[in-house]
């Protein structure tokens, strides 16, 4: 009898474990606004593979890419109320709600591509991740990016005259509307997929876009003039619903980081080896392409500063690292 009960017990206690086990099990749903092909994408699919290999299968991720979950503000509010568990996001609409992160989109903050990436790279960009939490509901894991911003233009642009009345494609964030609207042009949001037929019928006379997009997307073949300016860099976040995060264990957690940062960051790893590749690709086309300084810019930049130097306390702490990096 003794012998039936303990054979019973340890059946018992392995059917728990086996139902904890089971419990624990999840297929996290990750969304994007990036297409199939895009890097961001590419790389959601590697951080998937690399979970699932991590968990030896117990945790899956279903990709959405192409905005099939919504914009990116309607992801955001999946993700606060853990509706959607995991997204790669610009940092456009983090900002609206975490000013600060606003800081990483001044104009000429970093020179360089190289310089962009190693200041996401610092711990003080990443201090920013620590916000997001009691600020956003959300759980910041590491920072990708989408290269640096040029201007792509139906008509030639020549000087910051250029640029008065333009309507100029933009992602829906403060900091960049601000930025064209100190410039005179005026700042129309439109969703990715929009702006090639955009583009096409005049709804837009130029777009602000990362090399990679133009050429992946062939803007250019709607708008026959690039501007290359790298007047800002355009930062990721990789990040976790705060509810859901709450929900899991240590051990998934570091999981989830670990393999989520590791992609992240192979984002900024490719973005940084193929910049110029891409640049060169576009200088090909049948387009114009003018190159342009900071000065370009410079009362577009000071306006700028006027509004987000006290909006953003971090810039201050992130021209200090600038600077450390140009050294």
């Amino acid at each position: 009898m003794n012998t039936f009960k303990t054979c019973m017990t340890v059946v018992l206690t392995t059917s728990l474990l086996v139902a904890a086990i089971a419990a624990e099990a999840r297929d996290f749903r990750l969304g994007l606004i990036t297409p199939q092909s895009h890097i961001w994408t590419q790389e959601a699919e590697g951080f998937a593979e690399a979970l699932a290999e991590a968990s030896d299968g117990e945790h899956s991720v279903s990709i959405f890419p192409a905005q099939q979950l919504g914009d990116e503000a309607q992801m955001v509010q999946q993700l606060q109320t853990g509706s959607l568990d995991m997204a790669f996001l610009t940092i456009a609409e983090i900002s609206n709600r975490i000013p600060d992160f606003g800081a990483l989109y001044a104009p000429f903050l970093v020179q360089d591509i190289d310089h962009a990436a190693a200041l996401l790279r610092s711990e003080t960009a990443r201090s920013l991740l620590d916000m997001m939490p009691s600020r956003a509901g959300l759980v910041g894991v590491g920072f990708g990016m989408a290269g640096m911003r040029q201007i792509l233009s139906r008509e030639p642009i020549e000087s910051a005259e250029d640029l008065s009345g333009l309507k100029v494609r933009i992602t829906p964030f403060d900091p960049i509307r601000d930025f064209y609207a100190a410039a005179g042009a005026a700042p129309t949001p439109l969703p990715l997929p929009a702006v090639y037929d955009a583009l096409a019928n005049g709804q837009v006379d130029a777009i602000d876009m990362d090399f990679d997009s133009i050429r992946l997307l062939k803007f250019y073949e709607q708008a026959e003039n690039l501007v290359i300016s790298n007047h800002m860099m355009f930062p990721m976040v990789a990040a976790v619903s705060g509810r859901v995060w709450a929900q899991l264990g240590a051990e998934d957690r570091e999981m989830i980081r670990a393999a989520m940062a590791e992609h992240a960051d192979n984002i900024i790893t490719r973005f940084k080896e193929n910049h110029a590749a891409w640049g060169e690709e576009l200088r090909s086309q049948d387009i114009t392409v003018t190159e342009i300084d900071p000065e370009f810019f410079a009362e577009a930049t000071e306006k700028w500063e006027a509004t987000w130097a006290p909006k953003a306390p971090s810039l201050d702490a992130l021209r200090a690292t600038v600077a450390e990096l140009a050294d």
